[in-house]
């Protein structure tokens, strides 16, 4: 591998916080850009009796409707609404961007290496599947 073959990205965990002003959260995706390969991609949990194991105290049913969303607006999907339709750039950073809600994320990070795909599925297995 060489430097031209690496590549900086920016990655972000998706949380659920089942109750927002405690702030206790659970993990359940991440969302990773590599904006010089134009990549956006998004790994989460779906399942729902996976998420209510998460979360007991979270509609788990509301909340992967709310993670297919995200899925929906990350892959560019025109019926997830216009903010789907923008540059994966924009998609990300909306992605990302900081609420009050039942799903966050956290700071986005940055890291790097020469396949993106391959990050964000490291990224799922150390932050969702074993965290």
């Amino acid at each position: 591998m060489t430097n031209t073959d690496l590549v900086v990205y920016n990655f972000a965990v998706l949380r659920v916080v089942p109750h927002v002003h405690l702030g206790a959260f659970a993990n359940v995706g991440v969302v990773l850009h590599a904006r010089t390969r134009e990549f956006l991609g998004v790994r989460v949990l779906t399942d729902s009796e996976q998420l209510r194991r998460r979360a007991p105290d979270a509609d788990a049913e509301l909340l992967a409707r709310y993670l297919s969303s995200c899925v929906a607006v990350c892959r560019g999907d025109a019926a997830a609404g216009p903010i789907a339709l923008s540059p994966t750039s924009e998609r990300f950073h909306w992605l990302t961007a900081p609420r009050s809600d039942v799903l966050q994320a956290s700071p986005v990070h940055e890291g790097i290496g020469d396949d993106p795909e391959r990050a964000l599925d490291e990224l799922f297995a150390e932050f969702v599947t074993t965290g």
